[in-house]
């Protein structure tokens, strides 16, 4: 090393990133470049790269005479390495402070979880040809779904990658968690069992081909935030490279991008969407298939060949359903939606609620709503309040009384809507 110019000197010297708190910036980081050049005529880095202070979640700085210090040992052994290493570099931004909680550590927890769980599904699924290797892309065999998800995984690639090049792992992370959760787990995994409890053959080799591929790429970008939980999982995907630390990263693929199976999934989702709202909304039981009237305008030709997915993930009776352009006339004593793209979704649900006990609910809903809406009301209109009280707390009442005064809009919509059914 130096003052001699080794081999080693050679090789580490200068470096490229700096990492560090900014709070010894003067103290550390300026005497390193100052050092640096004095004595060798070049920068160590030519980056540096701050951190924020990691508080409490109140923004308290942990101390120990405060008391609210949390112990990343115990943190660790409580919720996982990989659950605190995901939370502190997806939930703060270069030179930001964070507040910690350990409600957002748990909910990470449950995203290692997540993982797993979808890991374990696509490896039990995958079949013995594709393991084998002797399968093959049908590309003929493309669905509407499975163009979405390659089509969103693409452009995902290609974010998170600008992302990282620009230092900003904290968005990246939480693009990743959103397109693995929102978008692979909750909407492809679940259309995918359609095809794969299906007879045919094809269908389900291309399905299996891309829940693998898109979790194999997933779990690349994944693994600098979750190293153990990614790689164990990796492990189990059939694939050439011995670990995932030293795997190729993924690279975005433009010919992938399908905007048009991007819209088209979105039109799809909000159907499923609405549907599986007015059931919540009414307490339709979860797994009772019900009867749908749709005038999807047009979006008929899309719907009428994604019908599958919209019945299995709707739950809706496919011998009753009625999928049209556009309806005669408008169902007597049914629960309507209106949608994106002007599409109408009726659902006949008389027959299956207690129509009286309903309207008593949403009445006793109601009353709670008008004491609340008063109270809030009461509040802003008090110039004391407004005056004296913190900034945030007023803004706070302010947006408490517009979400009460939409549910609000939304019981009286539904009282009227009984009323139809009586």
């Amino acid at each position: 090393g130096w003052p001699d110019n080794t081999p080693d000197l050679q090789r580490y010297y200068p470096n490229s990133v700096m990492e560090t708190g900014y709070d010894i910036l003067f103290f550390w980081v300026a005497r390193m470049i100052m050092s640096g050049l004095e004595y060798t005529g070049q920068a160590p880095f030519h980056t540096v790269y701050l951190h924020g202070i990691i508080r409490d979640e109140s923004g308290r700085k942990m101390s120990k005479t405060t008391g609210n210090v949390i112990d990343p040992l115990e943190v660790i052994d409580q919720y996982g390495c990989d659950a605190l290493r995901f939370t502190l570099l997806t939930g703060s931004s270069p030179g930001n402070d964070m507040n910690l909680s350990l409600d957002r550590i748990a909910a990470n927890r449950n995203f290692c979880n997540k993982i797993w769980n979808a890991t374990r599904f696509v490896v039990t699924n995958q079949g013995t040809a594709f393991a084998s290797g002797t399968g093959t892309w049908n590309l003929a065999g493309f669905t509407l779904p499975d163009r979405w998800i390659l089509s969103r995984l693409s452009r995902l690639t290609g974010d998170v990658t600008r992302l990282f090049d620009s230092y900003n792992y904290g968005e990246a992370g939480r693009q990743l968690y959103d397109f693995f959760w929102s978008e692979f787990a909750d909407w492809y995994i679940e259309i995918a069992k359609i095809r794969l409890y299906d007879t045919d053959a094809r269908a389900q080799a291309t399905v299996r081909r891309v829940l693998v591929h898109v979790l194999d790429r997933t779990l690349r970008m994944l693994h600098p935030f979750i190293p153990f939980v990614t790689e164990a999982a990796w492990q189990h995907l059939p694939n050439d490279g011995d670990a995932l630390i030293v795997a190729d990263w993924p690279t975005e693929s433009p010919i992938a991008i399908d905007e048009e199976a991007e819209a088209n999934m979105a039109i799809l989702f909000e159907v499923i969407r609405a549907i599986r709202n007015i059931r919540s909304e009414y307490n339709v039981e979860p797994g009772k298939q019900i009867k749908a009237l749709i005038a999807a305008g047009d979006h008929y030709a899309m719907l009428t060949k994604q019908i599958d997915i919209v019945t299995s993930l709707a739950r809706l009776d496919k011998t009753t359903l009625v999928l049209a352009a556009a309806l005669a006339e408008k169902p007597e004593q049914a629960v309507g939606q209106v949608i994106s793209g002007g599409i109408e979704i009726y659902l006949p649900l008389a027959g299956m609620l207690d129509i009286q006990a309903e309207r008593e609910r949403a009445q006793k809903d109601l009353a709670v709503l008008e004491k609340g809406i008063a109270g809030s009301r009461g509040k802003l209109s008090n110039k004391g309040f407004v005056e004296k009280a913190p900034p945030e707390v007023v803004s706070r009442e302010r947006e408490r009384l517009a979400d009460l005064e939409l549910q609000l809009a939304k019981v009286q919509d539904r009282l009227k809507e009984l009323e139809t059914m009586s």
